[in-house]
Formats: C-alpha cells, structure tokens, sequence
C-alpha cells in the first residue's frame, strides 16, 4: 500500500510536516477491542482504495470517451507528428518552441500504433501532421486515440498527487475532496483527453509543489524527486519557467525548517542557511539535467540546426535566452515563443472581438469555465488556509505557485483559452479541501453539497467538455457567446459534422467555414468555401466554426447574419439555411 493511500481514519491523526490533524469529535476508538479497532481500520483502508478508485475510474471514461468521439484539434496533429519523428528519425527539426518530453508521452502511444510516415518528408509542422493523419495511409480516428492514451494516463496518475497532497494537509476525506475537484473539473477532463501539453504541464508543477512541501520533514529523498518534478515541467512546457524561482526557494526553506532545531548558536544557523541555499541550487541542478537529458533521448547527437523561423530576440528576453543553461534547441524555442508574444492576436470576450490582449482575459475565461460549486470552493479554501494557523505554511506551496504562473500568464499576448491557466483547478482542487480543516458538521456538509453541484454539472455536459461554461453563464450551448478558440472550439467536432450531415441533411449543398486541423473529406464532408464566391451563390446549407463567427468581419459576416441557424453541432459548430 503506497504511503499516501494509507489509512487515516476517522478518529486517527494525520502526520504531516505541520503537525497532526486533531481527531474529529467523536468515541475515541481506543476505547474498542484491538481486533475490532483493527478489522474497522482494514475496511476504512479498502474503503478508501474504493472511493480513489471508482473517482478515477469515472475520469477514465469520460476522457477516453471523449477522446474517442473528437476530431483532431488545431495543436494535436502537430505533436503526434512531432512523436513519430522522435520515434522514427530521432530528429528535433520539428515543433522547437515547445520542450520534448510532452511530445515523448505522446510518442509512447505512437510508438504502438506505429502509423507510418515517409521518412522523406519535406514540409513545415502543420503539413507533418496533415500528412501523417490524412496521406500516409493512416487511420485517422486510430492515430489520434493512441496519442491521446498516454495523456489519460498521465492526467489520471496526476489525480493520484492530487489526492496525496490534499490528504497531507487535512487528511483522507479531504483527498477525497480534492481528487473529486479535479476528476470532475470540465477542463481538466477536456485537455487531458487530447495529446496536447498543458495537462501534464500543471501536473508536474504540482507534483513538484508537493514534493518539496513534503521536504520539510525527509529533505532526502524528497528534494531531489522535486527536481525531477521541475525538470519534467520545464521539458514540457517553456511556460513554466517563471515557477522555478518560487519552487527553488520553498526548497530551500522546506530544507532550513527540516534541519533547524540542529542549529542553535549563530554560526550553526549560517552554515546551515548556507545548505539550505545549496539544495535549492540542487533541485535548480537536478531540472536542468532532466530538461538536457529529454533532447539528448530524442537525439543523442543533439543534431540542430536554426530555421528561419527563429526569431532574433533582444533586451533583457535576449539575456535570459542566453543565459538558460539548456541546450540551443530549448533556447531557440524560447525564441520562437517570445516571437509569438509580438505579435498581435485577436481575442473575444463577452462578445467583444479585439485585437491585442486583455490582462483579466484569463480571471474571466476562469469564471465562465469553472463550476459554481467549484468556484466558491477554491475561494473557501483559500480564505481557510489563511485563517487557519496550522494551513498557513502550506497554503505558501498550495496558493503562490499557481498565482506566479497566473500572474505570468495574464501578461501574455495570446487570450487563446483557460488552458493557458489550466494549472488553476489542479492546484486548487488541493486549497479547496482545506475547507474541511475547520472541523465543523456543516463544513463537512457544504463541502459534500459543492462537490456534488461540480459533479451533477460536469456530468450534463459529458461527453462535450472543451466547450463547458457554467450555468450562471447560460451553459456549454451558450458559450460561443462570451469565448473562443480552445474554450469552445477547436476543431474537435468535424466527425460529429460529417454524422449530422449525413444523418439529417444527406445529399444537400455544403458550405464550409471550418476552424481547424482536420481535412472534412477524410470524414465523408464535401463542401465549398463560401468566402470564395459572390454571396448571392451561396445557397443550401451553411457550416460554420462557432470561433469562425466570433471573428466574422466584412462580406463573411453579413452572409451569416442573412442566414437562418438551423442547428448546431457539438456547441462548437451552427448550421445555418440560407434560401
């Protein structure tokens, strides 16, 4: 039985570096036989096995549906064809501005499903994936399941430090609590069904997070495992670099409150702030050598060469890229991302289409997209762990990680979707918890009732979770309304189009405006561009991308208001009559 599945009991206290959790009011089951104390601890042991079990057995499903049932989305192809490069070429030419080891998950599942691709092949990463997907051979629905797999797999191991970390900090009702949160949660289950990065991003931050919290009593063997941590966030996503500094000196703290009742005299207490200082410059040394050795997997040669597309980056960005002790292909990714950063993107927010980017795009796509019952739970959980002395410490591991990276975020030019802040309902899963650290019935009771209103309002949505908005804000159907791109529509629902086509519309005209990777007449889709003709030719039937309309502009969208909405497909797609 793993440490953290271990058995805590109603009545037994919790051990964790802030000390026990006080027993719940109740018999002191001291008072019992021994064997019937022991046979009730078993099955409070098993029934808890259960409860984590059947939680992620839910999440399972719901993904694997979900990713059974959804067309390639915009980023997806990209990064299986990115996979099957390093399984077949070892060659890092492809997809630099994101790190390896996402894209080496992905690539497990590649690696079985063995589609195959021209060793050849001379084009850009967009056409890599088109190619692999759709002229290769490949099956497409089977391509995209096999590289998807590995992410399920990953985001459901990540419930598991979820649980594990709530249950350090309030015991295992409260982990119970926490993994319910983040099983249940519409985004998490949305990008963690597809082979994209931002998942197993947030996971790793937070596994480092607990890590080093746990330090504070066993440095060893917890400090370096949190090394490994960073190291896995840093080779996932470049995102996450602003963490590092955070993550290093709660390390060194997590080290100085484990060791400090050795040091009782002055100079004791400077050597062993010196060592403090030195195993945070260990984790920083331990990520380093994970980012390196990701690349060198990929490519013992390290064979890389710049393309025209990296950008020449300058100031104090330019310092930073040359300073990161990682290899050149991690700091000509950099490049490339700060290259996306000036350049200007276009949002959509309540209805409002602008170019540029918004600071509070990311707290307002949070509240649109975050469950009622989920919301007033994290902002609970939050308020408890300041409130509560003994949570005080631990909501420095819980809340500043999260908020570093929001903070970062916010500045950020792309207001693309809450995936960019997707670390948010996995770290605070874990604050919400802390809910129950008050010890009052109706604590117990509000929290049960909140997670219960997450649960019922995650399970309406199934299997459509990418365009999931709350019920305050009209539900998934309405989320077209407010938002865009990945919060609603990311090319997902081209299989579900090609169904409804053929099902209620067989053998009428196609117009198409799709917003996306895959190609519609792989899926059975014929259909014509709209925008490429007088509009006075298009009749019959007009398709278009719900991000498609939010950005209609000129001729486009004075075709689409003279039509009439006749359906809708997957909340991410309207089908629209025009006479």
């Amino acid at each position: 039985m793993p440490a953290f599945m271990a058995d805590s009991g109603e009545h037994t206290a919790v051990r964790d570096p802030i000390g026990p959790v006080p027993p719940a009011s109740g018999e002191d089951d001291s008072r019992q036989p021994t064997g019937l104390r022991r046979r009730l601890r078993r099955h409070r042991r098993w029934l808890l096995v259960f409860a984590v079990a059947a939680l992620l057995a839910q999440m399972a499903v719901a993904m694997i549906t979900t990713a059974v049932e959804q067309t390639p989305t915009i980023d997806e192809p990209v990064y299986a064809g990115t996979a099957v490069v390093y399984v077949q070429q070892h060659s890092l030419r492809y997809n630099p501005e994101h790190p390896p080891l996402g894209k080496l998950i992905i690539a497990t599942g590649m690696a079985l499903a063995r589609p195959d691709l021209a060793p050849g092949f001379v084009g850009d990463q967009g056409e890599l994936g088109r190619h692999l997907l759709y002229e290769s051979g490949n099956d497409p629905w089977r391509v995209m399941f096999w590289a998807r797999l590995p992410v399920i797999v990953v985001t459901l191991l990540l419930g598991l430090v979820v649980f594990a970390f709530a249950r350090d900090l309030v015991g295992a009702v409260g982990g119970l609590a926490a993994l319910a949160l983040y099983a249940f949660s519409p985004d998490v289950v949305a990008h963690g069904s597809l082979a994209t990065l931002d998942v197993p991003a947030a996971g790793f931050v937070l596994t480092a997070a607990w890590l080093v919290w746990r330090a504070r009593r066993r440095p060893l063997p917890y400090l370096p495992l949190a090394g490994l941590a960073t190291g896995a966030a840093l080779a996932t996503k470049m995102s996450t670099l602003p963490v590092v500094p955070v993550l290093m000196c709660l390390a060194g703290w997590s080290f100085w409150c484990a060791r400090r009742t050795d040091a009782r005299e002055p100079r004791e207490r400077a050597r062993l702030a010196g060592r403090a200082a030195a195993a945070a410059v260990g984790v920083a040394l331990v990520a380093v050598v994970v980012v390196w050795a990701t690349y060198l997997v990929v490519d013992p040669r390290l064979r890389w060469t710049a393309s025209g597309q990296v950008p020449t980056v300058h100031g104090l960005r330019g310092l930073l890229v040359e300073w990161l002790p990682f290899p050149e292909a991690y700091r000509d990714g950099m490049r490339v991302q700060f290259g996306f950063e000036n350049a200007t993107w276009h949002g959509f927010l309540f209805g409002r289409l602008y170019s540029g980017s918004l600071w509070y795009y990311l707290p307002a796509a949070l509240l649109v997209k975050t469950p009622l019952g989920m919301s007033v739970l994290w902002l609970a959980g939050v308020g408890v762990m300041a409130a509560v002395p003994r949570l005080r410490t631990a909501a420095v591991y819980v809340v500043l990680p999260p908020a570093v990276l929001l903070a970062a975020a916010m500045t950020g030019s792309r207001d693309l979707g809450v995936r960019y802040a997707l670390f948010m309902p996995v770290f605070l899963a874990v604050a919400a918890a802390c809910v129950l650290a008050l010890r009052r019935r109706w604590a117990h009771l509000a929290v049960a009732v909140l997670v219960g209103c997450v649960t019922v309002s995650s399970v309406r949505t199934f299997p459509l979770y990418l365009p999931y908005s709350n019920e305050a804000f009209g539900g998934p159907a309405k989320t077209h309304l407010r938002l865009h791109d990945s919060n609603v529509d990311w090319g997902q629902d081209l299989g579900r189009l090609a169904d409804r086509l053929r099902q209620r519309y067989p053998g009428e005209k196609v117009w198409l405006v799709y917003k996306g990777s895959g190609v519609p007449a792989a899926y059975g889709i014929t259909a014509s561009d709209p925008r490429k003709v007088a509009p006075g030719r298009v009749h019959g039937l007009l398709v278009v991308s719900d991000s498609s309309i939010a950005k209609a502009e000129g001729r486009f969208a004075r075709l689409i208001a003279g039509s009439e909405a006749i359906d809708e497909v997957g909340h991410s797609i309207t089908v629209f009559r025009r006479k």
